[in-house]
């Protein structure tokens, strides 16, 4: 009767090791979670660079194939226009200052201008 005692003491204890390495140890269960969010995240990371990849290369193919991409390329990168095209810039209002009243097209905004000088 001592005997099976002691054997179900050793076998319980070995089943309390084991326990504890699967649950704490290491390989257990809380780095296997945290493994498996790395993985998850390497995946959207991967994802999408594979997104870019697929842009660049299509890009690449457009270039090889067509001269519409590399002319706007040149047109957008470079500002180059085709000989005989007529070029316009655009400038936005709010970064224009207004023009002094001297300097303006209304003939009775100059006389005001020179009768304020002293």
């Amino acid at each position: 009767m001592r005997a099976l005692l002691v054997v179900l003491l050793v076998l319980a204890t070995l089943l309390a090791w084991l326990q504890y390495r699967l649950w704490f140890g290491v390989g257990g269960t809380e780095q296997v979670e945290e493994l498996r969010g790395r993985v998850e995240t390497q995946a959207r990371q991967n994802e999408g660079l594979e997104q870019r990849n697929a842009a660049l290369a299509a890009e690449v193919a457009d270039l090889k194939s067509g001269e519409a991409a590399i002319e706007e390329r040149a047109r957008g990168e470079l500002g180059m226009i085709k000989p005989g095209e007529t070029f316009y810039r655009v400038v936005d209002d709010a970064r224009i200052a207004p023009l002094p009243a001297e300097h303006a097209l209304d003939p009775d905004a100059q006389r005001r201008a020179q009768d304020q000088t002293p």
